[in-house]
């Protein structure tokens, strides 16, 4: 009986330790992430039922309130710009749970954080509610002028503030009315929702950072940060041959320049010109795979930007082109997938960059070298208007040295006063700019266009760095990008600077 008894209390004392571990582990290890599950809603329910703060843009509109409904569920959501704001903001539902800035910033805007609750207590015998108001580096008025240049083409824009990382612009379409999603009628959220998965488009990811694309000849930046760091390319030399296309080696398979024109010359030539054939010659002949690795994972690529918003999609640089084949006096190795180096050098093969990304290349540019860290929020206020927290400004990475830099600043602005990107020009403001065309096939010929840009006052660092990509278009001209992509950023640089 006794041995009965303590296989009893044996099996007993087992299933209570398993018991416990396992809550342990539910409550302790996995709390943050069952919590962070965009369909866990049990949180909602209190969420629902509380005050919650708003988010307003850097210049003072309303994005996002809580209104009072006095249902089951007190409060619902309502965004008073529609699709405008969506890529930033997200949505706040009860039944598909939350996703941008009102799922990033939850704790604050349901007044959770440690600085909103002091307050509170502050205010014991007051009405004052702990709920926090999220505020935006993000402006309507810039916004509003992306939605309308941009139109109802497929593509993205970013425009941010090289010095500090804030987001100031965030458009992608097509957009999607996070109003419908927000809907405490959970039979309509979902039947939103399955409508909005099921448009090919996708309006429900946001391009601007969670989609990526070949970049084409925007990624000629970072080809010639490359050339510049490894010392094998300054201003004044190589002076590349004037061809009109390039053969790598281990190939037949010619880079050719647009419709086969003759283009060369030293690097301001090279990149006002977009010379195709020159830059992959730089890749193969003068860096090879290593400097070329390098300067693409120093600018972002291979890595997830710390961006404030949820699930950002990683930039793509290959790392991989085979075993040295061969060592010619003078030059770099050749490596045995040289043919796929020289096509990385123009943004072709296997990159791929998100909007973000390329903002961000220029961005580092116009900056002396230094990527910062891009971010949406801007100051966290309590609901009597005092700030309780702010977003610190700081650098994520080094991409180049302040001098390589500045030469490359100066090799952009070239392509606004005598190259692909003329239609760049603003009076009265240094702009710098870089056109791409990334091609995606040939039959019939497709392309995305590209435009990365910065400005700002002659003589000053730019206050302004943009990336526009307008996807699928039609044909494979070497224009697309400064013909349909230029237009949109130049009108969004010209706003985002409060000029025409």
């Amino acid at each position: 009986m006794r041995r009965q008894i303590a296989f009893l209390g044996a099996a007993i004392l087992i299933c209570y330790t398993a018991l416990f571990v396992k809550f342990n582990q539910l409550q302790v290890f996995q709390a943050g992430s069952l919590n962070d599950r965009p369909e866990n809603t049990r949180s909602l329910q209190r969420d629902f039922n509380e005050p919650r703060g708003s988010i307003v843009t850097a210049d003072g509109v309303l994005a996002a309130f809580s209104e009072e409904r006095r249902a089951t569920l007190r409060y619902q959501r309502v965004y008073p710009e529609a699709d405008l704001l969506s890529a930033v903001t997200g949505y706040f539902s009860f039944s598909l749970g939350s996703t941008g800035v009102e799922r990033t910033y939850n704790d604050e805007l349901a007044g959770r954080t440690t600085a909103l609750k002091l307050r509170e207590l502050t205010g014991l015998f007051s009405d004052t509610s702990s709920e926090g108001d999220v505020v935006l580096t993000v402006r309507r008025d810039v916004q509003a002028v992306a939605r309308d240049a941009l139109g109802e083409r497929e593509g993205a824009v970013v425009a941010l503030d090289p010095r500090t990382g804030g987001i100031i612009s965030f458009w992608s379409w097509p957009p999607y009315d996070p109003n419908v999603l927000s809907s405490n009628d959970t039979d309509a959220a979902l039947r939103a929702k399955e409508f909005l998965d099921a448009i090919p488009q996708k309006p429900l990811l946001t391009r601007a950072y969670q989609e990526n694309y070949f970049p084409g000849s925007t990624f000629k930046m970072v080809t010639a940060a490359a050339g510049l760091e490894s010392g094998q390319v300054t201003p004044a030399a190589p002076d590349y041959p004037v061809v009109t296309s390039y053969t790598p080696p281990l190939t037949n398979q010619a880079i050719s320049n647009f419709d086969g024109t003759p283009c060369g010359g030293t690097l301001f030539v090279i990149t006002a010109r977009s010379c195709n054939s020159s830059f992959a010659q730089m890749a193969v002949e003068q860096l090879g795979p290593d400097p070329m690795i390098a300067a693409a994972e120093r600018t972002g690529f291979n890595d997830t930007p710390p961006i404030d918003l949820p699930d950002p999609a990683r930039s793509v640089y290959p790392t991989d082109f085979g075993d040295v084949v061969e060592r010619p006096p003078g030059r770099a190795p050749v490596y045995s997938d040289a043919p796929r180096l020289a096509q990385t050098a123009i943004g072709q093969n296997d990159v791929r960059a998100t909007p973000l990304q390329m903002a961000l290349v220029a961005a580092g540019i116009a900056a002396g070298g230094e990527v910062p860290t891009p971010h949406v929020m801007s100051e966290i206020r309590a609901r009597d208007g005092a700030v309780v927290d702010r977003f610190e400004s700081e650098t994520w990475l080094q991409s180049m040295s302040p001098a390589d830099a500045a030469t490359l600043r100066q090799a952009m602005v070239g392509v606004v006063t005598d190259g692909t990107a003329r239609n760049m020009a603003i009076p009265g403001v240094e702009v710098g700019a870089k056109t791409g065309t990334a091609q995606l096939g040939t039959t019939p010929p497709r392309s995305h266009g590209w435009m990365i840009a910065f400005g700002g006052p002659p003589g000053q660092p730019p206050k302004v760095a943009v990336a526009v990509v307008v996807e699928n278009l039609s044909g494979a001209s070497a224009d697309t990008g400064g013909a349909t992509a230029g237009p949109v950023a130049r009108a969004v640089l010209a706003a985002a600077l409060g000029v025409s």
